[in-house]
């Protein structure tokens, strides 16, 4: 896999990581409500969290291809199953994340699950533009 630089001084750059936030604080909202409301009704918070984030992944593909990377080439299989590899992993770290922070470490599930969404946006975030998304996607 080839490796793009990321210019932090770019303003296309800054741009498309506006536009990832927006759509990630879309998607954690629905997280966020989807994960209280199981956990509410007495589901762990483990399986809530899967739930939840699935929830936004739906929503996630559509709107970081056609607006936040603003992908222009004809969506392929190859393109959705590197989307998907991308959020199982960010999925995997929110979960070890929200299994350390809570059970390891007894923090409030508030704080817990704050913990575990940051780590999972950064694992998103990178992987959607420099793999599922790139001008030129690498063929792994």
């Amino acid at each position: 896999m080839k490796m793009h630089r990321f210019a932090w001084n770019s303003r296309k750059n800054i741009q498309t990581l506006w536009r990832f936030c927006l759509v990630g604080a879309g998607n954690t909202f629905v997280d966020f409500i989807v994960f209280f409301l199981l956990a509410s009704f007495g589901v762990s918070a483990l399986l809530a969290q899967v739930c939840s984030y699935t929830v936004g992944v739906v929503n996630s593909y559509v709107w970081n291809r056609m607006w936040t990377f603003r992908v222009k080439r004809k969506a392929s299989i190859g393109e959705f199953l590197r989307f998907i590899v991308v959020n199982v992993l960010s999925l995997a770290v929110t979960l070890l994340l929200l299994f350390l922070c809570r059970d390891i470490g007894h923090w409030p599930l508030f704080a817990g699950k704050l913990a575990a969404t940051l780590g999972g946006i950064a694992v998103n975030f990178a992987g959607s533009r420099f793999w599922v998304f790139a001008s030129k996607p690498s063929h792994s």
